[in-house]
């Protein structure tokens, strides 16, 4: 590849068919060809694996909550999804010094790791209704609700979580042809809803910042590693992540 290529998203092929790049990234390469301004040190001490989460659900799920919400201290939020990512906006809330943080998942499993990682409390969505769990339990609704799934439905809920003048952070990626209703008497009481891409990163001055919070072990990476796969086995490292059984696998190449 040449940089004369980069403006051709036809340039990669596989039997005839075109190949397409998740943000254009070589993801799953050896070698990786990038702009200098794209590139961030590793500093001593944080191993390549985690640097590569700090590059993906870390910066995702923290800069969710410091970046795109950048919700005060004292405040009450509420995540769906206790994937990968919405372990990472649990991770981001305890930093940022929320009061209470609530997290919705239908997984037990899922549910044990979000108290690991910084959930004051959790709602099992197979055995309740969330929204009016959430609501009940904090007397009308949290300050911020993040949305780390992906569908239309649960982004719904999240708007649905959120008290007079909350806002609710879809950070999951929604299908593009799906559509999300919300009622519209719920913004006259200053409700709002947003999306967050990557956790609207800065990378040179976020990922440096997180990978001294690991260094600190204010930052938890290590234990989102719930596996390790070798390159030939990335389709059931894929069906692993699809039926919920890990935090986060890793792909290695040795």
């Amino acid at each position: 590849m040449n940089s004369a290529s980069l403006g051709r998203p036809d340039r990669i092929r596989l039997r005839g068919g075109t190949l397409h790049q998740f943000a254009n990234m070589a993801a799953f390469a050896e070698y990786q060809l990038v702009s200098a301004n794209a590139c961030v040190k590793v500093p001593d001490g944080v191993p390549l694996e985690c640097a590569a989460l700090v590059g993906c659900s870390v910066m995702t799920g923290v800069g969710a909550v410091t970046n795109t919400a950048r919700i005060p201290a004292g405040s009450t939020v509420a995540v769906i999804g206790a994937g990968g990512v919405g372990l990472n906006i649990v991770q981001g809330a305890a930093l940022a010094g929320a009061s209470r943080i609530i997290v919705v998942d239908l997984l037990e499993s899922k549910l044990a790791a979000a108290r690991q990682f910084g959930a004051t409390d959790v709602v099992d969505a197979s055995k309740d209704s969330a929204v009016a769990k959430v609501v009940e339990m904090t007397n009308g609704g949290v300050d911020f609700a993040f949305e780390a799934i992906g569908l239309a439905q649960t982004a719904e809920q999240a708007f649905g979580m959120i008290k007079r003048g909350g806002r609710a952070v879809v950070v999951g990626m929604i299908p593009v042809t799906a559509m999300v209703s919300l009622p519209g008497a719920a913004f006259l009481g200053e409700k709002g809803i947003i999306g967050s891409f990557y956790g609207s990163t800065r990378q040179t001055y976020d990922m440096p910042w997180l990978m001294e919070l690991y260094r600190q072990k204010r930052l938890k990476i290590d234990e989102l590693i719930s596996r390790r796969w070798n390159l030939s086995q990335i389709n059931e490292a894929y069906a692993a992540l699809k039926a919920g059984e890990v935090n986060r696998s890793v792909i290695v190449f040795d």
